[in-house]
């Protein structure tokens, strides 16, 4: 897919449209990620931070800003961004229901690839918000942390926004994107920075954030093809209700802004480092260049690329493809296109054909298969795809094109190169759930399989005091090693000689590193709970 054809895309303002990449921004990342890093004071770390934050600043400056030239237009903004996104939303349905393709994945391995070229960003969601948190005394940073909570699901694991893209991640067989390049951990490389240097970079913080929460186009679009292609689109539809306008993190990001505009000093220049912080949204790869650089051909082979180095020595030696053993084949990695060539052309694989026709798929796929759990769910999706995909000497039929719309709406949206709607209508991702619920009703379990727990409540009881319908605190786990963390947190609380030390340490534990674990998730209830303000109901 070239880049060009999806020019049109980025016509709306979307995260990462600025395709910047910033040697180190990986190895940043996961030192940002280190949970031992996270708890000590890394005097080197703390000023790679700093330093990599300043060079996106600097990166981002000659960008374009579409936010007004003065605070007091900003709702405004907000709205007219908002309806433009939703008109646009409203022709792409249009063009949709009239037997139009999709726009955004050609196939269900290119939504899966997308789904893990997004992973380093997806789950450090809500990062950057982690800094105020020890300001939770601040009447200006309420709004600001309610979105933080938020974020975190106010403790509940099917809430939890980087909890549920893990499962969907692990559902999907994606859980492997350590290896991709830089480009793809700029952005959560500075959630995690700024979650390091709120005192420092606090108007860029509040900028970054103002952008980040506005509804994108691509998110009712991925969401809308994900569930089409049966695949769980809980997580970006999740975005779409708590980031709505009126009353959601949109409309909160806004109200935060407002309440940390000085009344003292210089408005304007805190306005202009807001709006730098606004620009770091545009930088590293984004969900428009992800979708137009996937190459079907390309990620297969990376697959088998990566099962060489594990699989050189792993054959008997009695299968010869093109005269050469599986084990000589495998022993380079750089031999794979050739590799695959071979397949073809001794008739292990029949391209063009439903996979399950060639040998190939049969040793890799079925419980009875040869090689039954060498491939993950994802790399069966690349090559399946791919081995039914035509050779690039049997260009696909085009797409029957939809009728031109009338009005003609204010934004294009071209289709994915090669997208094209099934010819049989399969069960959609909701579909199928609902199917699957009157066949077997869902018990009462939380989406991680415990008892699933109440919303937090508003009454004030003591600092540390259970409830006593709160899963975590079963009244027969004394001596239960699971619940081992959380009887330890009970603990360290009752000894917290004052409120302010309970939400220091309740605190520590909802840092983006440790927030969507077990006693995360309990800590992130306690906070909600001491917290005063009900955090399930934004902008009350």
């Amino acid at each position: 897919m070239q880049t060009a054809e999806l020019q049109d895309f980025t016509a709306e303002r979307a995260p990462g449209a600025h395709r910047v990449s910033f040697q180190g921004a990986r190895a940043l990342y996961f030192a940002l990620l280190d949970d031992e890093c996270d708890q000590c004071d890394d005097a080197a770390l703390q000023a790679d931070a700093a330093r990599f934050l300043a060079d996106c600043i600097e990166q981002a400056a000659p960008l374009d800003c579409d936010l007004p030239l003065q605070p007091s237009g900003l709702g405004a903004w907000v709205d007219a961004h908002t309806g433009r996104v939703l008109a646009d939303y409203q022709h792409y349905l249009v063009q949709r229901r009239g037997a139009g393709p999709r726009q955004y994945f050609a196939t269900r391995s290119h939504a899966l690839h997308f789904l893990t070229a997004v992973a380093p960003t997806k789950t450090v969601d809500g990062a950057w918000l982690y800094g105020l948190l020890a300001h939770w005394q601040d009447s200006r940073f309420t709004a600001l942390i309610r979105i933080y909570l938020e974020e975190l699901g106010n403790g509940q694991p099917d809430q939890n926004h980087v909890v549920l893209y893990r499962r969907l991640l692990a559902s999907n067989g994606c859980e492997r994107w350590e290896h991709l390049g830089d480009d793809h951990f700029v952005q959560g490389a500075i959630q995690l920075a700024l979650s390091r240097h709120a005192e420092r970079f606090l108007p860029e913080l509040i900028g970054f954030n103002l952008g980040y929460e506005q509804l994108p186009l691509h998110l009712l679009i991925t969401a809308f093809e994900l569930n089409e292609l049966g695949i769980d689109p809980t997580y970006f539809g999740l975005h779409v209700t708590v980031d709505n306008a009126d009353s959601g993190h949109a409309r909160q990001a806004l109200q935060g802004l407002r309440a940390c505009l000085p009344v003292l000093g210089d408005r304007q220049a805190f306005y202009r480092r807001v709006m730098q912080g606004y620009r770091l949204n545009e930088l590293g790869a984004s969900t428009i260049s992800v979708i137009a650089d996937f190459d079907l051909e390309q990620e297969m082979l990376a697959v088998l690329a990566r099962k060489s180095v594990a699989g050189k020595q792993a054959h008997a030696g009695y299968c010869r493809i093109g005269g050469r053993s599986v084990n000589d084949w495998l022993a380079d990695p750089a031999q794979m296109p050739a590799f695959v060539a071979a397949l073809q052309s001794s008739g292990w694989i029949r391209r063009g054909q439903p996979a399950q026709d060639s040998r190939f798929w049969k040793l890799i796929e079925g419980e009875r298969a040869d090689m039954f759990g060498v491939f993950s769910a994802y790399e069966l999706q690349i090559i399946g795809d791919w081995i039914e995909s035509p050779q690039a000497s049997q260009p696909p039929t085009p797409p029957t094109p939809p009728p031109p719309p009338t009005p003609p709406p204010p934004q294009q949206v071209p289709q994915a190169t090669g997208a094209s709607a099934p010819p049989a209508r399969s069960l959609s991702f909701r579909a199928r759930q609902k199917l699957l619920d009157r066949l077997a009703p869902a018990a009462t379990l939380g989406a991680s399989g415990a008892a699933k727990l109440p919303s937090p409540g508003r009454e004030r009881r003591a600092m540390v005091r259970p409830r006593a319908n709160d899963a975590a605190f079963d009244k027969n786990d004394d001596g239960n090693d699971f619940n081992a963390e959380l009887r330890e947190l009970t603990v360290q609380l009752a000894q917290a000689p004052d409120r302010r030390a309970a939400m220091d340490l309740l605190g520590s534990l909802m840092a983006p590193t440790r927030h969507h674990t077990g006693v995360g998730l309990q800590a992130t209830r306690i906070f909600v709970r001491l917290f005063g303000t009900d955090a399930s109901c934004p902008g009350s």
